[in-house]
């Protein structure tokens, strides 16, 4: 089974407690405006056998607390995403984090394949003019839910309002060149960082930007 992949990091550490492997997927169906991940909303690219994504995740696994699985849109890609949770559950204990744009109340047929695979679920589609004053998430009408005992031990340190420590960025590198940045930014931060860089002679472009011109 191939999944359609937008990148794999390790370690993640602003998406969860402790250090995570980040796996994003690609595609999206959703594209909430003011999205930081419009570079993830194509639905071609990124085909990835899932044997490859395991044997890299494989290599991180004795370091790892957990997992995070974002986009995109994951639940866009029932069947791979299915088929990713069961393989992490057999190969760890660790608590596994799903992100997702769409409302609880139109996965309910997706959740009961993954009934107690996942362990903490963010749904709901970003609002960029609600509030952002909740950990984990983009947009206060964003809903945490624990779907197992599991997530509840590890996740219940959420429900509460943004402290200093939560304002934390993992930055990423790619060969090209590229910088990747995963994590919940506060609001206009990156057009801020771009206005910053673009003002001492660097060229830069952010996904935002991309999106606007699709």
């Amino acid at each position: 089974m191939d999944i359609h992949l937008s990148r794999l990091h390790f370690p993640v550490r602003s998406l969860g407690p402790g250090q995570r492997i980040g796996i994003w997927f690609q595609g999206c169906s959703i594209r909430c405006p003011g999205c930081i991940s419009a570079d993830t909303w194509a639905v071609t690219g990124g085909e990835t056998p899932l044997e490859l994504v395991l044997e890299q995740v494989c290599a991180w696994l004795p370091h790892a607390d957990g997992f995070t699985i974002s986009g995109g849109e994951p639940f866009d890609q029932p069947d791979a995403l299915v088929a990713l949770v069961r393989a992490l559950r057999e190969m760890s204990s660790g608590d596994i984090l799903v992100y997702s744009g769409h409302p609880i109340e139109s996965l309910a047929g997706i959740l009961a394949q993954t009934d107690g695979l996942i362990d903490a679920l963010i749904t709901d589609p970003f609002e960029l003019d609600a509030p952002h004053t909740r950990p984990l998430r983009g947009s206060d009408n964003q809903r945490l839910h624990f779907l197992t005992e599991l997530g509840r031990e590890r996740f219940s340190q959420y429900e509460r309002d943004l402290c200093k420590s939560d304002k934390s960025l993992d930055v990423m590198f790619d060969e090209d060149g590229a910088v990747w940045f995963a994590g919940i930014p506060n609001r206009n931060d990156f057009h801020r960082l771009r206005d910053l860089l673009t003002d001492q002679g660097h060229s830069v472009q952010i996904s935002a930007d991309k999106a606007q011109n699709r």
